[in-house]
């Protein structure tokens, strides 16, 4: 078993990102758009994106992740906790030897 963890920008990083944007659209409107045309038009799209992204981020407690990470909690811990079990369905007679030791060798298999 997994969970997943996001990580999105600080509230200081985002408004960084937020002001850096909004310049970047003015650019593109006054500047690149005139001279360039259709590069103009992606380079404002893309100003655009990152400056919503940015906004999103610095206003909302949610906010857009940049990454992910995924945490296995499948740990040393929990295995010796279920050999415990089995050992102690052994020791009580709920389960047989052979029955013990394919529990314990499935266990194992999961390191």
């Amino acid at each position: 078993m997994s969970r997943k963890i996001r990580v999105k920008p600080g509230k200081g990083q985002s408004m960084a990102g937020l002001c850096v944007g909004v310049l970047f659209c003015l650019i593109g409107l006054f500047v690149v758009i005139p001279s360039f045309g259709l590069f103009g038009i992606f380079w404002t799209l893309m100003a655009v994106i990152i400056t919503v992204t940015n906004a999103v981020n610095a206003f909302s407690q949610k906010g857009i992740s940049t990454h992910e990470i995924i945490v296995d909690e499948n740990d040393q811990e929990d295995i010796e906790n279920r050999l415990k079990a089995a050992k102690k369905l052994y020791e009580e007679g709920i389960i047989t030897k052979e029955e013990y030791e394919s529990k314990r060798k499935e266990i194992l298999k999961d390191l």
